[in-house]
């Protein structure tokens, strides 16, 4: 029984992670207009903001579980406008971007996994979902969560290699793929709104 709820969660964790969410959307979108060199400091602030919230979600589950879900609330709404921004920004953005607009910096990747409820319910939907039927210890839901940051991390990294291979194509199709981008952050705004 165990190994098929693991499996399960493997699943859920995998499908989750690689789908487009305003992180990987972000990712693919830096690297095509910057390339990896210039994207890093984002990137890694992406990764780290992953980890930290999925570590914040862990302590949730484990205990502050009467405070977090007006706090989640008024998160979705934030992070719903935030990512509206990023939206437009997107469709509009161009791929000769100078750099001093700071628009791949670190604080930029971190600060989006703060508002990214997707994160959240990804984190506390595979604890409650999974885990805690068998363990409610706090090291094994903080461990579980890195591992979900994991697997975060490597899927962010696979939109990333994705966007390195489709650069040269980027630069001379930029308006039509930042249009559908911003359009695949939309549908995350709408999904966001709906539960």
């Amino acid at each position: 029984m165990l190994e098929y709820v693991l499996a399960n969660f493997f699943v859920y964790a995998s499908v989750n992670a690689f789908t487009p969410g305003p992180g990987n959307i972000l990712a693919l979108n830096t690297v095509t207009n910057y390339g990896w060199g210039k994207g890093k400091p984002l990137f890694f602030g992406i990764f780290t903001g992953y980890y930290v919230v999925q570590i914040i979600c862990a302590v949730f589950v484990y205990g502050v579980g009467a405070f977090l879900p007006g706090a989640l609330q008024v998160m979705k709404y934030i992070g719903a406008a935030y990512i509206l921004w990023l939206a437009i920004h997107i469709a509009i953005s161009k791929p000769e971007v100078s750099a001093e607009q700071g628009s791949a910096s670190f604080l930029k990747g971190f600060l989006l996994q703060f508002v990214n409820i997707k994160i959240y319910m990804f984190g506390i939907t595979a604890l409650t979902g999974f885990i805690t039927p068998y363990s409610k210890a706090l090291w094994i839901l903080v461990g579980v969560e890195l591992l979900i940051a994991t697997i975060g991390t490597i899927a962010t990294s696979t939109w990333i290699g994705a966007g390195l291979l489709i650069q040269k194509f980027y630069v001379k199709h930029y308006r039509m793929i930042n249009i559908i981008l911003a359009l695949t952050l939309l549908e995350c705004v709408w999904s966001m709104l709906k539960v």
